[in-house]
């Protein structure tokens, strides 16, 4: 039997998901505890590989289940031996071709930002900081060219290892709720540090630092030098993967700054 979970980390006490040699991980975190509980050892695939400090409300990885135990097994019986940091939510069966990686047509990430003259400390790993008042209709504005299929070389890392920065982007949502700006991307896949180099040349406009036609003419420049820094890892999330050959397996997990700001059908949230 092939099963899929959802799972939520904090990824701030991690050196993010892939397995590294004497590095905290989430991955490894994860596979200790589904050996402790079926008692043999089980490699994950993942939906996305979220780097250090990037959180998850909805991770999902498969795995062949060496063993027959109920479904809500498989959500007690691993949570009962993972940190505080990361959880099972929920545990599906899977049809035996599934691949959390290869079946996903669509990931959903958002970017929370804290826009305040003061940091706050309660929030340090849990959003950007942005001390500059921040313009989120003019963030917008820019971000509208985004949609679509496109090269996103200019917001591609350098060490990005994709065969291609071609990506569909089919939606860009930006909200504030008080003192928190909420960025939301959903696209059938993501460069390298994709999401927070946007984000970061989408504050040079929000700020006033550079125009809304910049960040356009930076994005059809295809040349990452002339972006803006990578932004800070604390403010990602990664809340939402679509697979439609599973329409059994929940669609979104929003973070708790989304509840009433974004919205979502439903059908798609977890219990």
């Amino acid at each position: 039997m092939r099963i899929a979970l959802g799972i939520e980390y904090d990824g701030s006490a991690f050196c993010g998901w892939q397995v590294q040699p004497d590095m905290p991980t989430v991955q490894g975190t994860l596979e200790s505890a589904l050996k402790a509980f079926a008692t043999v050892p089980i490699s994950t695939v993942c939906a996305g590989r979220t780097d250090t400090g990037v959180h998850a409300t909805h991770q999902v990885v498969d795995f062949e289940a060496p063993v027959n135990r109920p479904l809500s097994s498989w959500i007690r019986g691993v949570n009962t031996f993972l940190p505080a940091g990361v959880a099972v939510r929920w545990a599906k069966e899977v049809p035996d071709d599934f691949s959390a990686r290869f079946s996903a047509t669509e990931r959903i990430y958002e970017y929370w930002i804290y826009n305040h003259p003061v940091r706050s400390p309660l929030m340090q790993a849990r959003a950007g900081w942005v001390f500059r008042p921040c313009d989120e209709e003019k963030m917008f504005e820019a971000s509208r060219c985004l949609l679509g299929e496109h090269d996103f070389t200019s917001f591609r890392a350098s060490e990005c290892q994709a065969k291609s920065p071609v990506r569909t982007m089919h939606e860009v949502s930006i909200k504030r709720a008080g003192s928190l700006i909420g960025i939301r991307l959903r696209a059938n896949a993501f460069l390298h540090h994709m999401v927070r180099n946007i984000v970061g040349s989408l504050v040079y406009v929000g700020t006033g630092r550079e125009g809304v036609s910049w960040f356009e003419d930076v994005f059809n420049a295809k040349d990452r030098t002339l972006a803006a820094p990578t932004f800070a890892a604390s403010g990602l999330y990664l809340v939402g993967v679509r697979y439609p050959a599973a329409p059994d397996l929940p669609l979104y997990s929003p973070t708790a700054w989304s509840e009433g700001v974004f919205d979502y059908p439903d059908e798609t949230k977890i219990a």
